[in-house]
């Protein structure tokens, strides 16, 4: 059921929240957790809609899933025995993180699955991962420009294979990663750019031996199998993709000050906070210390001047989720900021450049669309238009941190996607001083 949202321009934020668990590590606790031999115990887990998919998914293929009174779970793995074929489609919502991981690793055992999801998931292309699944000796079937529904069949016996992903794809390197794991040689994933590593770090927590070495700008990723993995304790980390929120939000606010506790610092997810510290942004880190095999810090950000950058495409596997709520901050910086390289954003949960540039333009933000990205001109924000949210929850909360610091109120005309990735989005908001009022 759709739900509307309006923000309105609000006073200073204040006070000290913690942030959500993170996305990208409560799906693999799930997934790497079903794999296991033993009992997995996973706190801080992302209880949104994305992670009760996975955790659906998972239980579909035949691991025990379990929430327990605290709050954590446990999850205990088919560990030998491996995946069972589904007697059911697998449908994993909207979740494009699960069911490319999830492929990857049913595609490991004698195992045939047909997996669907909402009409965003249906809308959005596997080929990136059904193809280096096919080179191992899956035989994949799917819609036209391979979409979902897509039917995999594997003997469980597939071959290693050496792989260039053409863009940096932590789904994609982590699917293949997965599928290596019970095959006999060596699997490698060669990376011309970065990108995220909570799956090597997390297969190293489960007892599996990841090498990783630097090459030019990227890395080579190898595993030698088969390996079996074995359950461990996995505390899930502050995901720093919901942070951003909060704190574009007390960045344009002018007398803002708010703390952001237990954010996850790993160096392939702090583009945002670089980027936003070149543009004179107030962000102090402290309080380091480690969690789930990452290391985490509390933020305090303060109200700031922004000015305009322009943003290294280099960049872009880091804070590749974060680049609309990037485009709220540009637009009410100083001068121009340019973002370019990140023609990824046009295969997510909708095309993000479009509809972040639909977004600023609706609320009279002066912004040019590229091939590849997007120009913010920034200054006084108008506000007052309804936003179309492509049923997309990125670009639903970024609109609505827009209409906090606008001359006017904005509206989203559905924020109910929003608990896919960001459940407490509207009480944490809340709770901070901003203005934001639900409508049905």
């Amino acid at each position: 059921m759709q739900s509307g949202a309006t923000s309105k321009p609000s006073s200073s934020l204040s006070g000290m929240v913690t942030a959500p668990g993170d996305k990208s590590i409560s799906h693999r606790s799930i997934i790497f957790g079903a794999l296991a031999e033993g009992d997995t115990h996973v706190s801080g887990l992302l209880k949104g809609a994305d992670i009760l998919s996975t955790i659906g998914a998972m239980r579909a293929l035949g691991a025990t899933i379990v929430e327990q009174d605290d709050g954590s779970w446990i999850v205990t793995g088919v560990g030998q025995e491996g995946l069972n074929s589904p007697s059911e489609v697998v449908d994993c919502g909207n979740a494009g993180t699960g069911v490319r991981l999830i492929m990857g690793a049913a595609a490991a055992y004698n195992i045939e699955a047909e997996f669907t999801g909402d009409e965003s998931l249906r809308s959005r292309p596997m080929a990136r991962v059904l193809d280096p699944l096919r080179e191992m000796g899956v035989t994949a079937e799917s819609q036209d420009g391979d979409r979902l529904p897509a039917m995999i069949k594997s003997d469980g016996a597939l071959k290693p294979i050496d792989f260039t992903p053409p863009h940096a794809s932590a789904q994609v390197k982590s699917a293949i990663l997965l599928a290596g794991l019970r095959t006999h040689g060596i699997t490698t994933v060669r990376e011309t750019r970065l990108s995220r590593d909570h799956t090597e770090n997390m297969l190293r927590a489960f007892g599996a031996d990841v090498n990783a070495r630097p090459k030019d700008d990227g890395q080579i990723v190898s595993i030698e199998g088969p390996i079996s993995l074995v359950a461990t304790r996995v505390n899930v980390p502050g995901d720093p993709s919901s942070a951003a929120f909060p704190i574009v939000a007390a960045l344009i606010i002018p007398g803002s000050d708010i703390c952001i506790e237990n954010v996850m610092m790993n160096p392939t997810r702090t583009g945002l906070l670089e980027t936003l510290a070149e543009m004179g942004g107030d962000i102090r880190a402290d309080n380091f210390r480690k969690s789930g095999g990452e290391v985490i810090a509390d933020l305090h950000v303060r109200h700031s001047n922004l000015r305009g950058v322009s943003v290294p495409p280099s960049r872009a596997p880091s804070m590749i989720d974060e680049y609309p709520i990037l485009a709220v901050a540009a637009a009410f910086a100083k001068g121009e900021t340019i973002m370019n390289g990140i023609e990824e954003l046009r295969v997510k949960e909708s095309d993000r450049i479009m509809a972040t540039v639909e977004l600023l333009r609706r609320n009279g933000v002066d912004v040019t669309e590229t091939a590849g990205g997007m120009r913010v001109k920034g200054g006084v924000v108008p506000g007052n238009a309804t936003v179309p949210t492509y049923h997309d929850h990125r670009i639903a909360m970024s609109a609505l941190i827009l209409g906090l610091a606008a001359q006017n109120p904005v509206s989203i005309d559905d924020g109910s996607m929003i608990a896919t990735s960001f459940p407490s989005f509207f009480e944490l908001m809340s709770s901070l001083g901003a203005e934001i009022e639900v409508t049905s």
